[in-house]
């Protein structure tokens, strides 16, 4: 699903004492999430005026975000990022835009289901496909993901015996 912004975190605290604040990431990584301007809190554009990667971790400063009081007026906030202003290589897409595409047999045609939730795992993302006869738990990796087709809705999937689980 094409989508014009993307969730790209929370502010879960404070940095210090001079406004900045720290952002966790959520299905987009910290690096690329540094090279995004502006980000977007609560719709209004804010223009990061230092930024750097900390323990997984975005470690901003924002325009117009002078203080600590500032800063704790953001904490649980939700941030996002336009997708035009984050280009991705071809055949990567956001977590978020994979969220509800129609997962099918790539061999087959066969509809699995829809791509419910992206998990993140350290060796790669997981696709939890609901809403079939079955579950299915989909390594996101070229070995089971045939195709992605973020404007027709579909991603089509290599079945190997094993792969869904009885509901």
């Amino acid at each position: 699903m094409e989508l014009e912004f993307i969730t790209a975190g929370q502010i879960v605290n404070t940095h210090g004492i001079r406004g900045e604040v720290k952002l966790l990431p959520q299905g987009v990584e910290p690096d690329l999430l540094a090279q995004c301007d502006p980000l977007y809190i609560g719709g209004r554009p804010f223009s990061p005026a230092a930024r750097r990667v900390h323990k997984g971790c975005l470690l901003l400063r924002l325009e117009g975000v002078d203080d600590m009081d500032a800063a704790l007026a953001l904490k649980g906030k939700t941030v996002s990022i336009r997708r035009a202003d984050a280009p991705l290589p071809a055949g990567e897409f956001f977590d978020e835009e994979l969220v509800g595409l129609t997962a099918r047999d790539a061999e087959t045609g066969e509809e699995l289901g829809k791509i419910d939730q992206v998990l993140t795992y350290p060796a790669h993302k997981i696709y939890a496909v609901r809403g079939g006869k079955d579950e299915y738990l989909v390594p996101a990796v070229p070995a089971f993901i045939a195709a992605v087709n973020l404007p027709g809705g579909t991603v089509e999937i290599h079945m190997i015996e094993g792969l869904g689980t009885h509901s």
